[in-house]
């Protein structure tokens, strides 16, 4: 039986391999060596301490409204590390981690939240697709992308990521639907931090779990422990081989918690308490990982010291470079939407060049 009969989402089973004291569920182990484990626990450091240095930026006056990753950082380097090259991912705007996994260099994404066209270009060779503010319309666009791939014979897998709150758009359902339909090769990956803004997961909707969702349009679906990195990685790795074989779609229900702020322009404080991000504080997917690897003896707090100076040091030489970059040209807003550009964009760019 594979992952997705055992945790069928009715039968109101979580997977989980890590738990959050460091050490394995009985019968579980990752499928990864401590070497593999190491080098991910250093990119979700890596990770953190980007997220940090973007909200400092921001309270600055030196970035413009981020959306941080603080606590999903499992959900994404767990999962972006099974992607391989061809594949196309499709993010929301809080999918930090998704991009430095599949290569887009973190300057790229300090420049996008700085506001310069640039950082909306992923490197050629590199399928990450440019932010989608819109909160869950880019699911269709993963299913279109696959759908496309599928009648091209191409073997590649597209994901979405998004967070719970897009699972009450209709885009969602519409690209789940036609997902079903064609069988598709692409993987829906909800990141369920508990809150869409300030709207908690328990008034978002009456339904379990978000995961149960892929019952009614004929998809696996399945919920994880976000919040670890064995299981997220062997469940998107089940995933991405049963899409990669002709097997169809999955939803991928990461439960976790976003603890920072939706984004640098909201206010946590107006509708959660301390106390409620509190029981929270233990099951942090970078803690558990550390208790683990200190197990394995692979950890210890000069370990950390380094990793963090290593990647500090990173982190700040790429801000530099990232702020040294030129203002982009009003024409740039513009040039890169079509090959060739539309009467429409022609004029609003006239527009926008006479009140400058």
């Amino acid at each position: 039986m594979s992952l997705f009969d055992d945790y069928h989402p009715l039968k109101g089973k979580m997977f989980q391999i890590l738990k959050p004291d460091g050490t394995l569920h009985p019968n579980m182990k990752p499928l990864l060596s401590d070497q593999e484990i190491f080098n991910l626990y250093q990119k979700m450091v890596f990770i953190r301490l980007a997220d940090q240095k973007a909200l400092m930026l921001q309270r600055q006056g030196r970035m413009g409204t981020y959306a941080p990753i603080w606590g999903q950082e499992a959900c994404q380097v767990g999962s972006g590390s099974v992607l391989q090259k061809g594949d196309w991912v499709f993010p929301a705007f809080r999918e930090l981690g998704a991009s430095l996994m599949m290569g887009v260099p973190l300057k790229t994404v300090y420049l996008y939240w700085m506001g310069n066209e640039e950082g909306s270009r992923a490197p050629n060779g590199i399928n990450m697709m440019p932010v989608s503010i819109p909160v869950g319309t880019h699911p269709l666009h993963a299913v279109g992308t696959a759908w496309a791939a599928k009648l091209k014979g191409d073997k590649i897998v597209t994901i979405s990521y998004f967070g719970d709150g897009a699972t009450s758009k209709g885009d969602f359902h519409e690209a789940m639907n036609l997902a079903g339909v064609f069988k598709v090769p692409t993987i829906f990956f909800c990141q369920n931090n508990q809150f869409a803004i300030s709207v908690p997961r328990k008034i978002q909707t009456a339904s379990e779990t978000i995961a149960q969702k892929a019952v009614a349009y004929g998809v696996d679906g399945i919920q994880v422990d976000g919040n670890d990195l064995f299981a997220v990685y062997a469940v998107t790795k089940e995933a991405v081989a049963k899409a990669r074989s002709g097997g169809g779609a999955t939803l991928i229900e990461g439960v976790t918690y976003r603890f920072g702020p939706h984004t640098t322009a909201d206010d946590p404080t107006k509708y959660r308490r301390e106390e409620d991000i509190e029981p929270w504080k233990a099951l942090d997917p970078m803690v558990r990982l550390r208790f683990f690897l200190k197990g394995r003896g692979l950890w210890s707090d000069e370990v950390e010291k380094q990793v963090t100076e290593e990647a500090q040091q990173e982190i700040d030489q790429v801000v530099k470079e990232a702020e040294a970059v030129p203002t982009p040209s009003v024409e740039d807003i513009f040039k890169y939407v079509y090959a060739e550009m539309t009467p429409q964009l022609k004029e609003q760019m006239e527009y926008l060049k006479g009140t400058l």
